[in-house]
């Protein structure tokens, strides 16, 4: 069975998965590591977050004071704007308040805040937060929620997967610092990567790593019906789903940032290189870029000063102080690295040989280089020229 992916995640339209704890924790933690006042004195929110369900809440109700913040808001979607979890039953911790409503409870969003010691025992802390019914039903576009979001200093949370790209614009547009959930795949969203090249926004401390041989771990509902090869119950019986290129994104600083990537020079590599489709061979001229071809990161000579065509897994080791991001295969890199040639007279064709039916203008915009691997669908002309599409690839230099 294949390992569940953000983008089926999407195409399901099941939003809901719950960050565990200690993925809150490593990641914040990063940024603290960096800066140890990086939430003093400021208004944390997390939208879209069901604070009884919410390991979000729950790190910093319980880490409010040794933060420094100065008010930890926290917002949820009305049960019913979640068609898919019609069995809902209030919590008891929501019955056994003097404010809970059942009709409420089910159209209406809520909220929750933490700014005193409530209860009086001199902390502040997961037992002080106070809640509310808010207005409507608690959707991030909404009136209701843009005004808190502008009164707020930090966003985090885990987006409902589906909405990725809408939610990241709602937070640009308050020009607001965020650590945010997300799939690798949204580096290449024309909403995301200008971000990244213009140094908006980048991967967070853990990005689609393995951690203890998985991919990062969510709850999810009781209704989620569990496939694949990287599911789980845990010992209290809540499922529990690993989910193949996921991680964090952010615009707060932390040290993995800033780490320098060590490389060898270009002789080096095709000398001692550990990976067999470098060592022992030329460095690749794209067909139809002015760059070079670097199948892996760790691949990336030292000593060459033209355009180089990295994959996208390259941001997990960027650092802006020795590489300037200058492109994207497919978004807008035509300016600084314009695409020299067009493919519309090639077709397509598979291994078999069989022709697809699609024609060479299909790989127009993509990192190509000549010849045939044997592995995937290559593009043909009439005089029996072949070319190959590589995955997406961003283009990148050295910093002088």
């Amino acid at each position: 069975m294949p390992i569940p992916t953000m983008t089926n995640a999407q195409n399901a339209k099941k939003d809901e998965f719950y960050t565990q704890y200690l993925d809150v924790e490593k990641e914040m933690s990063a940024y603290l590591e960096f800066d140890e006042n990086t939430f003093r004195g400021k208004i944390v929110l997390l939208p879209c977050d069901d604070p009884e369900w919410s390991n979000f809440t729950k790190f910093f109700a319980q880490n409010f004071e040794r933060f420094g913040l100065k008010k930890l808001i926290s917002t949820s979607y009305a049960v019913e704007s979640k068609n898919y979890k019609s069995n809902y039953q209030p919590t008891l911790f929501e019955i056994n308040n003097p404010q809970f409503d059942e009709q409420k409870t089910r159209i209406k969003g809520k909220i929750f805040t933490l700014t005193r010691d409530k209860t009086g025992d001199g902390v502040i802390d997961v037992n002080d937060l106070e809640w509310n019914y808010l207005k409507g039903d608690g959707d991030f576009r909404s009136d209701e929620i843009k005004k808190i979001r502008d009164e707020s200093d930090i966003i985090i949370t885990n987006p409902p997967f589906s909405l990725f790209r809408e939610f990241l614009a709602w937070i640009v547009e308050a020009n607001k610092q965020f650590v945010i959930i997300g799939n690798m795949n949204a580096i290449s969203y024309k909403e995301v990567f200008p971000l990244i090249m213009a140094n908006k926004m980048w991967t967070g401390n853990r990005f689609n790593r393995r951690i203890n041989g998985k991919n990062m771990t969510f709850y999810v509902p009781d209704d989620y019906k569990l496939s694949g090869t990287e599911v789980n119950v845990d010992d209290k019986g809540k499922k529990m789903i690993s989910v193949a290129g996921t991680g964090w994104y952010t615009n707060l600083e932390h040290g993995r940032r800033h780490q320098p990537l060590s490389l060898m020079t270009m002789d080096d590599n095709i000398k001692f290189s550990k990976h067999k489709e470098v060592r022992g061979k030329e460095y690749v001229k794209y067909d139809n870029y002015d760059a070079i071809e670097i199948p892996f990161t760790d691949a990336i000579p030292s000593d060459y000063d033209g355009i180089m065509g990295v994959p996208i897994s390259f941001l997990t080791k960027y650092n802006p102080e020795q590489f300037e991001i200058v492109g994207l295969t497919q978004r807008g890199c035509h300016d600084a690295v314009p695409d020299t040639k067009t493919y519309n007279d090639y077709w397509e064709v598979k291994q078999s040989g069989e022709k697809t039916g699609s024609s060479g203008g299909k790989t127009n915009g993509n990192a190509n280089v000549e010849g045939n691997d044997g592995r995937k669908n290559y593009f043909i002309n009439k005089d029996g020229r072949i070319v190959q599409s590589k995955y997406q690839r961003i283009f990148i230099k050295h910093k002088k």
